[in-house]
């Protein structure tokens, strides 16, 4: 079997896995695809400025290892085992990602060759990418299909206080972003101890929070130094 090729690296602001969206597109976080060399062929990109939304195949790079024929789905509780292949889990036999992204531009530039900017994706900053391909409507889209177990809703979200003292630590255009991770709730799903503090990187800011209830409170937030 021929291996797989890393056709190009995905860049945004999810430094670390804990905190990125559990799907794609719940959150509209802005990524650059920035493609390998010998894949930069300005031909390779015709027409793919007629779609709006990609799908994109890659490397669940931070979980290589042995697979498990069950798993525990975060949305159960955590102590529930379910089926892999009734799954997302990134502990597969093939650890491959799949993920829905509009795309927003694609510019060709003259150090990276063609970039491609999208949002919505759920994956973490530097992941290795397999393939891109079309979302198509009428093929890609059922009306009729369920969510099986995973019944929560996006809309299940958490209310997010930040005090002003915190939130004015965070560069304007990025206070959104964050208070849609947080809202998220990005904690263990059996974990819900209202003591305990929990921690995510995202883009320059190392955020400190606990939850309540549905009240997630911002208790610190630092802006991470450069080495």
């Amino acid at each position: 079997m021929e291996e797989l090729k890393v056709i190009a690296h995905i860049y945004n602001g999810y430094k670390e896995k804990f905190g990125i969206p559990r799907q794609s597109g719940i959150i509209d976080i802005e990524s650059k695809i920035i493609f390998e060399p010998i894949f930069r062929n300005k031909e390779a990109f015709r027409g793919i400025e007629q779609y709006n939304y990609l799908w994109i195949l890659w490397d669940f790079s931070e979980s290589h290892g042995e697979w498990s024929s069950t798993v525990r789905p975060p949305k159960l509780g955590g102590n529930t085992r379910m089926g892999v292949f009734a799954t997302r889990s990134p502990f597969r036999p093939n650890s491959i990602g799949l993920s829905s992204v509009k795309l927003v531009n694609i510019e060709f530039t003259k150090e990276n060759g063609p970039v491609l900017t999208v949002t919505g994706a759920d994956i973490m900053n530097g992941t290795p990418i397999y393939d891109i391909k079309p979302y198509i409507k009428y093929a890609d889209s059922h009306e009729d299909a369920n969510n099986g177990f995973a019944l929560s809703d996006i809309s299940d979200s958490l209310t997010v206080e930040i005090p002003d003292t915190l939130l004015c630590v965070v560069d304007e255009e990025k206070r959104n972003t964050v208070i849609k991770i947080l809202s998220q709730d990005p904690r263990p799903a059996y974990k819900s101890d209202g003591s305990t503090e929990y921690g995510i990187k995202f883009a320059d800011y190392n955020i400190k929070f606990n939850v309540n209830g549905n009240i997630l409170t911002v208790t610190k937030i630092e802006k991470i130094k450069e080495p």
